[in-house]
Parts: C-alpha cells; structure tokens; sequence
C-alpha cells in the first residue's frame, strides 16, 4: 500500500507518498480501507519530531480515518467486511490501509458521508472525554470554549448547546466568531482585541465559566482560573501557549476548582473504547438527527498532505481539513 511518510523531522514538504508493507489485522483488530483522514495539530507535532506515536502505534500520522471494513481480526464480532465505518487511531490515518482495535470504531452515522465522516472521530471523542465525561458540563452552566473555530471548537460549541448550556468562544476576528456564531456559541470574544476574562465576566454576572475547554496550556493559565467559576472545571487539552506556567493555588482553592489536563492518543485500549462506547451513545443520535455536525474546512488529496498541514500552520480554516485517500 501507500502512506505518508516522515524520513526526517522538518517542514511540510517532510511528508512523502510512498510504498510502504501493508498492515495486518492481528487480535482484536479490524482492517480499514481509508476513503479519508483528517489533519490534526498532533499531525504538525509528529512532522516535526515532537510527538512520536505511543509504542506499537503506526508510524504513520493520522489520529482519525473513514473507510470500509476490509478484513477482520481474531476475537473481532459485530462488524462485517463492507462495513462503513470512522476510526479514532493512534497513528496510520495517511495511508491506504490501517489496523485498528475494533473498540475504537464507529459506523458512519446517518446523514453523514463516508469521507465527511473521517471530520468525526477525534474531534468528537476529545469533547466528550473531557467536557462532559471529566469536567461534567450540565444544562444551563456555561462552557467557554478557546479556539472555537478549530476542529474540536466548532464540535465543542455544538455539543455544549445539545446539552443546553451557554457557549462563549474565543477566536481570532470577526470571521472565525461569526461562523462560531451560525453554530450556535452565545459569547463571542475576539482574544486579539478583548479580554476573554472581563468578557466571560460580564457575560455571566461576574460569575465565570463554569467549565473552560484550553488548548493554549501555560499563557492561559493564570486567566483561566479567573475565568472560572466558584466550582468551576478548567479541562486543558492542547500546550499551544507553552507548557510551563506559575499556578495560584489560592485563587483555585478560594473557588474550589479543578484543572484536568489529558491527552487522548496515548491512553490505554479500553480507555478509548469507553470514551468510543460513550460517543456512539452520547453523540451518535445528535449526529444522525442532524442536531450536530462536522464542520469541513477543505478537503484535499492525500498527495497534497504538505498544503494540508500549511492551511492548519496558517491557523486560516474553520473546522477540519480532510484528506481522501485513493483505495489501495
């Protein structure tokens, strides 16, 4: 088969097209035939020689596919080969093949086709994991969400109204808060020319955001404990702004709050199949009622992966950039 391939660490044209051995599907896996992936900044890290795959993972980038069933492992039941499905991966997205732990699929649901699916996966499971499986949002508290243009940022703000609580994002211009604004977000600050700390604030009767999903790390820090509110739960998902920061447990004590911060690829097998488990619960039905939907910035060819990575690093999209994959 091919995949993209990184010899050396370095820019976007590190990623090459090329042959590679197939892979096979050993115990408890499900063998894909990738119709598409999607690019992640967890993609950009690996390129760059910041984020190797957990042991065992596919050396390969891509945390998330859509595709059909093409062969199945021992111990595997209740999928079929011909089955549509999308994946939350380790690794291996950007190829044409890929062995997956049958707890980390999905089918395709209603409504959503089968490259557009590949726009799911990872997005889905990190909101879920951490916005309601971790910090517990309910209805009627308030969810700031930062970046809310991104991948994970247009699915956050849509599943924070399913669940009926108040959405306020951050985002960088008029045009990223106006598409936040179409799905459905409440608050809409522009973190270049305001003050997302005084803007939640108002927005609530000084009371604060009741959770904050961050992927800016360490410069947020300090301004996200006093976005929070009494009780609140800051879930820190990205290190964007840096990874060291000085934190004032005084002021987190004085409002009886938590900071939880996670990654999502390398956790353990059946860590991922209950976050999985929890979203074709959870999600799926929002999903196939149209109540949800993936947000697709572009999509492109995999031999284009390198101007894929160039429209996240340009931090110009809204929602997801897709790559379709050719059948092997």
């Amino acid at each position: 088969m091919h995949a993209i391939t990184i010899e050396q660490p370095g820019g976007p044209e590190a990623l090459v097209w090329t042959d590679v051995p197939d892979p096979v599907a050993g115990e408890g896996e499900v063998l894909v035939e990738v119709a598409a992936s999607a690019v992640n900044r967890a993609d950009l890290l690996q390129r760059q020689g910041f984020y190797n795959p957990p042991p065992g993972a596919s050396p390969y980038p891509g945390l998330e596919c859509s595709g059909r069933v093409s062969a199945i492992g021992p111990g595997v039941s209740g999928w079929a080969v011909g089955d549509e499905v999308c994946a939350l991966l380790s690794g291996g997205g950007y190829a044409q093949q890929v062995a997956v732990p049958a707890g980390q699929l999905l089918p395709v649901p209603a409504g959503v086709d089968l490259v557009t699916a590949a726009a799911l996966p990872e997005a889905v499971a990190t909101v879920w994991s951490n916005v309601f499986m971790v910090a517990g949002l309910r209805p009627a508290e308030t969810l700031l969400v930062h970046g809310g243009s991104s991948g994970i940022g247009t699915m956050a703000i849509q599943l924070g109204k399913a669940v009926g609580a108040k959405v306020a994002v951050t985002a960088g211009g008029p045009e990223k808060l106006a598409r936040c604004a179409e799905l459905g977000a409440d608050v809409l600050i522009d973190y270049r020319e305001q003050d997302f700390v005084e803007e939640i604030k108002a927005a609530t009767g000084g009371a604060g955001a009741d959770v904050i999903l961050d992927i800016m790390g360490a410069k947020y820090l300090d301004r996200n404990v006093s976005a929070l509110a009494v009780n609140g739960r800051l879930a820190v998902i990205g290190l964007q702004g840096g990874v060291k920061a000085e934190l004032n447990l005084a002021a987190l004590m004085a409002k009886r709050a938590a900071i939880t911060a996670t990654t999502l690829r390398a956790r353990p097998l059946e860590e991922k199949a209950a976050i999985v488990a929890a979203v074709r619960e959870h999600v799926w039905p929002l999903v196939s009622a149209g109540r949800v939907r993936p947000v697709v910035h572009a999509t492109l060819p995999i031999t284009e992966a390198a101007e894929a990575h160039r429209v996240l690093e340009a931090s110009s999209h809204v929602g997801k950039v897709l790559l379709t994959v050719p059948t092997a």
